[in-house]
């Protein structure tokens, strides 16, 4: 009987071990917790991008904080974004319950996105070089509406 329940236990450990280990894919980091009360550049709520050094080795990137309108309309709170080339974390907010992400791209060519999220907060990180990009919601009919912005790399 011993020898059986340590058997099953090493057969759930492992099988808690393989579930951990998931995807290498940071993508999509996604928390539920809403960010409240947060400041950038502008000193406002909301999207603003701030300049700061990234976390890891190599220097550059920073931090974009991106909200959509909290009223739920088709919207991002600020149009315009800029940040230093390097690994940049794109940290989105949505109060609202429309859903909304943030897809970020150069030219057609998709560089990175966050996952769909309502009344939340998620964040992806995206390694960015010098130019102008375009940030968008890419839930159907959103960007077509006006829900995108530019986003300058330095």
């Amino acid at each position: 009987m011993k020898r059986l329940t340590v058997l099953l236990l090493a057969c759930a450990l492992t099988a808690l071990g393989l579930a951990a280990c998931g995807s290498s894919n940071d993508d999509n980091n996604t928390t539920t917790s809403a960010t409240t009360g947060t400041t950038g550049a502008t000193g406002a709520s909301g999207a603003t991008g701030t300049k700061g050094s990234s976390s890891g080795g190599g220097g550059g990137g920073g931090t974009v904080k991106v909200a959509a309108d909290p009223s739920g309309a088709l919207k991002f709170t600020k149009d315009q974004l800029s940040t230093s080339a390097g690994k940049v974390k794109v940290s989105f907010e949505n109060k609202s319950s429309v859903p909304h992400d943030v897809t970020i791209e150069k030219g057609s060519s998709k560089v990175g996105g966050t996952k769909v999220v309502t009344n939340g907060s998620t964040s992806t990180t995206v390694d960015l070089k010098a130019g102008k990009y375009t940030y968008f919601c890419s839930v159907d009919g959103h960007q077509q509406a006006g829900m995108q912005g530019t986003l300058t790399v330095k």
